[in-house]
Protein backbone atom coordinates (compact mmCIF):
# COMPACT_ATOMS: atom_id res chain seq x y z
CA UNK A 1 0.00 0.00 0.00
CA UNK A 2 2.76 2.43 0.95
CA UNK A 3 4.63 1.89 -2.33
CA UNK A 4 1.37 2.41 -4.24
CA UNK A 5 0.82 5.73 -2.49
CA UNK A 6 4.38 6.82 -3.29
CA UNK A 7 4.01 5.80 -6.94
CA UNK A 8 0.76 7.74 -7.24
CA UNK A 9 2.26 10.79 -5.59
CA UNK A 10 5.27 10.58 -7.87
CA UNK A 11 3.10 10.34 -10.97
CA UNK A 12 1.09 13.37 -9.90
CA UNK A 13 4.27 15.29 -9.23
CA UNK A 14 5.58 14.62 -12.71
CA UNK A 15 2.30 15.68 -14.29
CA UNK A 16 2.23 18.87 -12.23
CA UNK A 17 5.90 19.68 -12.87
CA UNK A 18 6.63 18.49 -16.40
CA UNK A 19 10.28 19.59 -16.33
CA UNK A 20 11.00 16.91 -13.78
CA UNK A 21 9.89 14.22 -16.18
CA UNK A 22 13.17 14.79 -18.04
CA UNK A 23 15.28 14.03 -14.95
CA UNK A 24 17.78 11.32 -15.87
CA UNK A 25 19.03 8.27 -14.04
CA UNK A 26 22.44 8.65 -12.48
CA UNK A 27 23.56 5.88 -14.83
CA UNK A 28 22.84 8.10 -17.86
CA UNK A 29 24.01 11.52 -16.70
CA UNK A 30 26.95 13.33 -15.09
CA UNK A 31 27.33 13.42 -11.33
CA UNK A 32 25.51 16.18 -9.49
CA UNK A 33 28.46 16.29 -7.07
CA UNK A 34 31.78 14.43 -6.68
CA UNK A 35 31.28 10.95 -5.24
CA UNK A 36 27.56 10.71 -6.10
CA UNK A 37 27.90 7.46 -8.07
CA UNK A 38 29.97 5.73 -5.38
CA UNK A 39 27.42 6.75 -2.73
CA UNK A 40 24.60 5.47 -4.95
CA UNK A 41 26.32 2.08 -5.30
CA UNK A 42 26.49 1.80 -1.51
CA UNK A 43 22.89 2.97 -1.13
CA UNK A 44 21.69 0.49 -3.76
CA UNK A 45 23.02 -2.36 -1.60
CA UNK A 46 20.76 -1.12 1.21
CA UNK A 47 17.90 -0.62 -1.25
CA UNK A 48 15.68 1.59 0.90
CA UNK A 49 15.51 5.00 2.55
CA UNK A 50 13.01 5.69 5.35
CA UNK A 51 12.16 9.40 5.41
CA UNK A 52 10.27 10.64 8.49
CA UNK A 53 7.76 13.51 8.28
CA UNK A 54 8.01 14.20 4.56
CA UNK A 55 4.28 14.14 3.75
CA UNK A 56 3.87 14.24 -0.05
CA UNK A 57 1.58 17.30 -0.16
CA UNK A 58 3.98 19.37 1.95
CA UNK A 59 6.80 21.55 0.50
CA UNK A 60 6.75 19.65 -2.81
CA UNK A 61 8.00 16.38 -1.33
CA UNK A 62 6.01 14.35 -3.88
CA UNK A 63 8.09 15.90 -6.66
CA UNK A 64 11.28 15.24 -4.72
CA UNK A 65 10.27 11.58 -4.32
CA UNK A 66 9.61 11.31 -8.06
CA UNK A 67 12.89 12.88 -9.11
CA UNK A 68 14.89 10.88 -6.53
CA UNK A 69 13.36 7.61 -7.68
CA UNK A 70 13.99 8.42 -11.31
CA UNK A 71 17.63 9.28 -10.61
CA UNK A 72 18.27 6.38 -8.21
CA UNK A 73 16.04 3.54 -9.44
CA UNK A 74 17.55 0.88 -7.16
CA UNK A 75 16.67 2.75 -3.94
CA UNK A 76 13.07 2.49 -2.76
CA UNK A 77 11.54 5.13 -0.51
CA UNK A 78 8.99 5.11 2.28
CA UNK A 79 7.82 8.01 4.42
CA UNK A 80 5.34 9.18 7.03
CA UNK A 81 3.71 12.50 8.01
CA UNK A 82 3.90 12.91 11.77
CA UNK A 83 4.43 16.61 12.46
CA UNK A 84 7.69 18.11 13.68
CA UNK A 85 7.42 17.66 17.45
CA UNK A 86 5.87 14.20 17.05
CA UNK A 87 8.80 13.19 14.85
CA UNK A 88 11.25 13.97 17.66
CA UNK A 89 9.10 11.93 20.06
CA UNK A 90 9.08 9.00 17.62
CA UNK A 91 12.86 9.16 17.16
CA UNK A 92 13.37 9.26 20.92
CA UNK A 93 11.12 6.25 21.54
CA UNK A 94 12.96 4.21 18.91
CA UNK A 95 16.49 5.40 19.71
CA UNK A 96 17.67 1.91 20.71
CA UNK A 97 16.41 0.47 17.41
CA UNK A 98 15.95 3.41 15.01
CA UNK A 99 13.41 2.93 12.24
CA UNK A 100 14.13 6.14 10.30
CA UNK A 101 17.11 7.10 8.15
CA UNK A 102 16.28 10.80 7.91
CA UNK A 103 14.00 13.21 9.75
CA UNK A 104 12.52 16.48 8.49
CA UNK A 105 11.03 19.14 10.73
CA UNK A 106 10.70 22.77 11.68
CA UNK A 107 14.27 23.64 12.58
CA UNK A 108 13.46 24.27 16.25
CA UNK A 109 12.52 20.60 16.48
CA UNK A 110 15.78 19.77 14.71
CA UNK A 111 17.63 21.59 17.50
CA UNK A 112 15.66 19.50 20.00
CA UNK A 113 16.57 16.26 18.22
CA UNK A 114 20.25 17.23 18.21
CA UNK A 115 20.17 18.14 21.90
CA UNK A 116 18.71 14.70 22.67
CA UNK A 117 21.44 12.89 20.73
CA UNK A 118 19.05 11.40 18.17
CA UNK A 119 20.79 12.54 14.98
CA UNK A 120 24.22 12.07 13.41
CA UNK A 121 26.91 14.37 12.08
CA UNK A 122 26.58 14.74 8.31
CA UNK A 123 27.51 17.69 6.09
CA UNK A 124 25.75 17.37 2.73
CA UNK A 125 26.66 18.97 -0.54
CA UNK A 126 26.44 22.79 -0.35
CA UNK A 127 26.48 22.68 3.46
CA UNK A 128 29.16 25.36 3.78
CA UNK A 129 27.13 27.78 1.63
CA UNK A 130 24.36 27.96 4.24
CA UNK A 131 24.28 30.86 6.71
CA UNK A 132 25.53 29.77 10.12
CA UNK A 133 22.10 30.18 11.74
CA UNK A 134 20.75 27.72 9.16
CA UNK A 135 22.96 24.80 10.21
CA UNK A 136 24.33 22.84 13.14
CA UNK A 137 28.13 23.21 13.29
CA UNK A 138 28.67 19.47 12.76
CA UNK A 139 25.72 18.99 10.41
CA UNK A 140 23.34 17.32 12.85
CA UNK A 141 20.67 19.41 11.14
CA UNK A 142 20.67 21.87 8.26
CA UNK A 143 18.05 24.04 6.64
CA UNK A 144 16.77 22.95 3.23
CA UNK A 145 14.10 25.64 2.68
CA UNK A 146 12.07 28.32 4.47
CA UNK A 147 8.32 28.90 4.64
CA UNK A 148 6.25 32.02 5.41
CA UNK A 149 3.02 32.16 7.42
CA UNK A 150 0.03 33.40 5.41
CA UNK A 151 -3.76 33.30 5.30
CA UNK A 152 -4.92 30.82 2.64
CA UNK A 153 -8.50 31.79 1.88
CA UNK A 154 -11.24 30.01 -0.08
CA UNK A 155 -13.02 32.99 -1.69
CA UNK A 156 -16.08 30.86 -2.42
CA UNK A 157 -16.62 30.51 1.32
CA UNK A 158 -15.35 33.92 2.51
CA UNK A 159 -16.91 37.15 1.18
CA UNK A 160 -14.21 39.56 2.35
CA UNK A 161 -10.61 38.35 2.36
CA UNK A 162 -8.85 39.25 5.64
CA UNK A 163 -5.70 41.31 5.18
CA UNK A 164 -4.41 41.46 8.75
CA UNK A 165 -4.34 39.74 12.11
CA UNK A 166 -6.75 42.44 13.33
CA UNK A 167 -9.18 41.57 10.52
CA UNK A 168 -9.22 37.92 11.52
CA UNK A 169 -10.79 38.79 14.89
CA UNK A 170 -13.88 40.33 13.24
CA UNK A 171 -17.31 38.70 13.83
CA UNK A 172 -17.74 37.99 10.10
CA UNK A 173 -15.07 35.26 10.41
CA UNK A 174 -16.90 33.22 13.05
CA UNK A 175 -16.22 29.47 12.65
CA UNK A 176 -13.97 29.94 9.62
CA UNK A 177 -10.36 29.55 10.82
CA UNK A 178 -8.30 26.35 10.80
CA UNK A 179 -4.75 26.05 12.08
CA UNK A 180 -2.29 23.38 13.28
CA UNK A 181 -1.71 22.75 16.99
CA UNK A 182 1.52 24.46 18.19
CA UNK A 183 2.17 21.62 20.62
CA UNK A 184 2.60 19.00 17.92
CA UNK A 185 3.27 20.80 14.62
CA UNK A 186 6.16 23.10 13.76
CA UNK A 187 3.91 25.35 11.70
CA UNK A 188 1.85 25.97 14.83
CA UNK A 189 4.97 27.22 16.59
CA UNK A 190 5.87 29.47 13.65
CA UNK A 191 2.30 30.76 13.52
CA UNK A 192 2.56 31.76 17.17
CA UNK A 193 5.73 33.76 16.49
CA UNK A 194 4.04 35.38 13.46
CA UNK A 195 1.11 36.35 15.67
CA UNK A 196 3.55 37.72 18.24
CA UNK A 197 5.32 39.83 15.62
CA UNK A 198 1.95 41.08 14.38
CA UNK A 199 0.86 42.14 17.85
CA UNK A 200 3.91 43.91 19.22
CA UNK A 201 6.00 40.93 20.33
CA UNK A 202 9.24 39.40 19.08
CA UNK A 203 11.45 36.33 19.48
CA UNK A 204 12.06 37.21 23.13
CA UNK A 205 8.42 38.06 23.88
CA UNK A 206 6.00 35.54 22.41
CA UNK A 207 3.18 36.27 24.88
CA UNK A 208 1.35 38.65 22.48
CA UNK A 209 1.07 35.73 20.06
CA UNK A 210 -0.30 33.41 22.74
CA UNK A 211 -2.76 36.09 23.81
CA UNK A 212 -3.89 36.53 20.21
CA UNK A 213 -4.69 32.82 19.89
CA UNK A 214 -6.84 33.15 23.01
CA UNK A 215 -8.67 36.11 21.48
CA UNK A 216 -9.27 34.19 18.25
CA UNK A 217 -10.87 31.33 20.19
CA UNK A 218 -12.84 33.64 22.46
CA UNK A 219 -14.25 35.38 19.39
CA UNK A 220 -15.56 32.01 18.18
CA UNK A 221 -13.65 32.32 14.92
CA UNK A 222 -11.75 29.01 15.17
CA UNK A 223 -13.49 26.19 13.35
CA UNK A 224 -10.96 23.41 14.11
CA UNK A 225 -7.43 22.82 15.37
CA UNK A 226 -5.66 20.00 13.54
CA UNK A 227 -2.56 17.86 14.02
CA UNK A 228 -1.43 17.38 10.42
CA UNK A 229 -1.58 19.37 7.19
CA UNK A 230 -5.17 19.54 5.84
CA UNK A 231 -4.24 20.33 2.24
CA UNK A 232 -6.63 17.80 0.70
CA UNK A 233 -9.52 19.18 2.76
CA UNK A 234 -8.73 22.69 1.55
CA UNK A 235 -8.79 21.52 -2.07
CA UNK A 236 -12.19 19.93 -1.45
CA UNK A 237 -13.61 23.25 -0.27
CA UNK A 238 -13.94 22.24 3.38
CA UNK A 239 -11.82 25.05 4.87
CA UNK A 240 -12.73 28.76 4.65
CA UNK A 241 -9.53 30.26 6.13
CA UNK A 242 -6.40 28.26 6.78
CA UNK A 243 -3.47 29.82 8.66
CA UNK A 244 -0.80 28.01 6.70
CA UNK A 245 2.34 28.60 4.71
CA UNK A 246 2.21 30.64 1.51
CA UNK A 247 3.46 27.69 -0.55
CA UNK A 248 0.33 25.65 0.22
CA UNK A 249 -1.89 28.47 -0.99
CA UNK A 250 0.21 29.11 -4.09
CA UNK A 251 0.23 25.39 -4.91
CA UNK A 252 -3.57 25.21 -4.59
CA UNK A 253 -3.92 28.34 -6.70
CA UNK A 254 -1.42 27.70 -9.48
CA UNK A 255 -0.89 23.92 -9.64
CA UNK A 256 -3.96 22.17 -8.26
CA UNK A 257 -6.57 24.13 -10.18
CA UNK A 258 -8.30 26.45 -7.70
CA UNK A 259 -7.04 29.58 -9.46
CA UNK A 260 -8.75 32.83 -8.52
CA UNK A 261 -10.90 31.06 -5.91
CA UNK A 262 -7.85 31.17 -3.62
CA UNK A 263 -6.32 34.23 -1.99
CA UNK A 264 -2.89 34.01 -0.36
CA UNK A 265 -2.33 36.88 2.06
CA UNK A 266 0.70 37.64 4.19
CA UNK A 267 -0.80 39.64 7.09
CA UNK A 268 0.09 43.28 6.74
CA UNK A 269 1.24 43.89 10.33
CA UNK A 270 3.94 41.19 10.24
CA UNK A 271 4.59 37.50 9.64
CA UNK A 272 7.36 34.99 10.19
CA UNK A 273 9.56 32.95 7.85
CA UNK A 274 10.61 29.60 9.25
CA UNK A 275 13.65 27.55 8.33
CA UNK A 276 12.89 23.86 7.90
CA UNK A 277 15.67 21.40 8.53
CA UNK A 278 16.54 17.78 7.95
CA UNK A 279 18.89 15.32 9.66
CA UNK A 280 20.56 11.96 9.26
CA UNK A 281 19.19 9.78 12.06
CA UNK A 282 21.80 8.33 14.42
CA UNK A 283 22.28 4.58 13.79
CA UNK A 284 19.57 4.55 11.13
CA UNK A 285 19.10 1.25 9.24
CA UNK A 286 20.17 2.58 5.82
CA UNK A 287 22.85 5.24 6.38
CA UNK A 288 24.15 5.43 2.82
CA UNK A 289 20.68 5.71 1.34
CA UNK A 290 19.92 8.38 3.94
CA UNK A 291 23.00 10.36 2.91
CA UNK A 292 22.10 9.99 -0.77
CA UNK A 293 18.62 11.38 -0.07
CA UNK A 294 19.90 14.29 2.01
CA UNK A 295 22.52 15.20 -0.57
CA UNK A 296 19.88 15.17 -3.31
CA UNK A 297 17.69 17.70 -1.51
CA UNK A 298 20.68 20.05 -1.25
CA UNK A 299 21.82 19.88 -4.88
CA UNK A 300 20.85 22.54 -7.39
CA UNK A 301 18.30 20.05 -8.73
CA UNK A 302 16.72 19.34 -5.36
CA UNK A 303 16.67 23.00 -4.35
CA UNK A 304 15.03 23.88 -7.65
CA UNK A 305 12.32 21.29 -7.01
CA UNK A 306 11.51 22.98 -3.68
CA UNK A 307 11.18 26.31 -5.50
CA UNK A 308 8.78 24.71 -7.98
CA UNK A 309 6.59 23.97 -4.96
CA UNK A 310 6.70 27.65 -3.93
CA UNK A 311 9.06 27.17 -1.00
CA UNK A 312 12.18 29.30 -0.87
CA UNK A 313 15.47 27.37 -1.25
CA UNK A 314 17.99 27.60 1.58
CA UNK A 315 21.18 27.45 -0.50
CA UNK A 316 22.17 30.99 -1.49
CA UNK A 317 22.46 31.68 -5.19
CA UNK A 318 19.89 29.14 -6.34
CA UNK A 319 17.89 30.90 -9.03
CA UNK A 320 14.12 30.77 -8.66
CA UNK A 321 12.49 29.24 -11.75
CA UNK A 322 11.05 31.91 -14.04
CA UNK A 323 7.53 30.55 -13.65
CA UNK A 324 7.78 30.86 -9.85
CA UNK A 325 9.68 34.08 -9.15
CA UNK A 326 6.78 36.43 -9.95
CA UNK A 327 4.45 34.43 -7.67
CA UNK A 328 6.61 35.02 -4.59
CA UNK A 329 6.35 38.79 -4.08
CA UNK A 330 8.67 40.78 -1.86
CA UNK A 331 7.21 40.95 1.65
CA UNK A 332 9.21 43.32 3.86
CA UNK A 333 6.92 42.66 6.84
CA UNK A 334 8.16 39.06 7.04
CA UNK A 335 10.71 38.41 9.80
CA UNK A 336 13.07 35.40 9.90
CA UNK A 337 13.15 33.15 12.93
CA UNK A 338 16.20 32.40 15.02
CA UNK A 339 15.67 28.66 15.48
CA UNK A 340 17.74 28.37 18.63
CA UNK A 341 15.61 31.02 20.32
CA UNK A 342 12.50 29.38 18.88
CA UNK A 343 13.51 26.03 20.35
CA UNK A 344 14.07 27.64 23.75
CA UNK A 345 10.54 29.08 23.65
CA UNK A 346 8.71 25.85 22.78
CA UNK A 347 7.80 24.88 26.35
CA UNK A 348 6.54 28.39 27.04
CA UNK A 349 4.38 28.33 23.92
CA UNK A 350 3.03 24.85 24.70
CA UNK A 351 2.02 25.81 28.25
CA UNK A 352 0.73 29.22 27.26
CA UNK A 353 -1.29 27.79 24.41
CA UNK A 354 -3.00 25.20 26.64
CA UNK A 355 -3.97 27.97 29.02
CA UNK A 356 -5.11 30.35 26.28
CA UNK A 357 -7.53 27.93 24.64
CA UNK A 358 -8.91 26.77 28.01
CA UNK A 359 -10.03 30.28 28.98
Amino acid sequence: MKSTVIAAAAALALVALPGLAQAQSIKDSPELYPGEKALYDAAAKEGLVVSFDTGPTWANWAAQFAAFKRRYPEVEMTYNDLGSAATVVALDKAKNRPQADTAYYFAASAVDAANKGLVADFKPVNFEKLPEVFRHPQGQWFTIHSLTIAFVVNKKLVKNVPESWADLLKPEYKNTVIYLDPRSAGIGQVMTFAMAYGNGGDMDNVQPGIDYIGKLHKAGNVLRVLGTTPYAQFLKGEIPIWIAYENDGLKAKHIDGLGDDVAVVIPKEASAAAPYGISLVKNGPNPNAGKLWLNFTMTEMGQGIFAQGFVRPSVPGVKLPDNVADKLPASPQVKPLDVVKAAAKKAEIDAGYAKAIAN
